[in-house]
């Protein structure tokens, strides 16, 4: 605690101690810690040396089958087509649960035109979730 010498509280009973908290040696050892962390941390962050093994396998992506990718198309006066198969809005969710029945990876592809309206590309993709679809890519054409 620090004591103010030049001070006189008036009642002749001699120096008052300071009220106030002296923070710069909480700060000046903060500091050195601070400091001692630094240093050593990047001597902490070694990792295990392993000898991993080398395996053959096919090159395909994680969860991916070597299936032909699904693809919707919706011409610029709505029509909807998966394939060669032609249908409406209202058949779309049922249509696409028996696609993918049998199909491992659950993974579909939109191209539409770009007149479409956006309203209606929201509709799709609307059906598409409802038939438990969850990976969809709309396919866009490069500059």
């Amino acid at each position: 605690m620090a004591f103010n010498f030049n001070h006189d509280d008036g009642d002749g009973s001699g120096p008052a101690p300071m009220a106030e908290i002296n923070i710069i040696p909480l700060v000046d050892v903060m500091l050195v810690l601070l400091i001692i962390t630094m240093i050593t941390s990047p001597f902490l962050e070694r990792g295990v040396d392993v000898n991993l093994p080398v395996a053959e396998g096919k090159n395909l992506r994680s969860g991916q089958s070597a299936e032909e990718p699904v693809t919707l198309f919706v011409s610029k006066d709505m029509n909807i087509r998966i394939g060669q198969t032609s249908l409406r809005i209202g058949d779309l969710s049922e249509k696409l649960k028996l696609v993918f029945k049998s199909r491992v990876g659950k993974e579909l592809f939109v191209k539409a035109d770009k007149e479409v309206p956006y309203g209606f590309v929201a509709e799709i993709m609307a059906k598409v979730q409802s038939a438990g679809i969850l990976k969809v890519g709309l396919v866009t054409q490069a500059d």
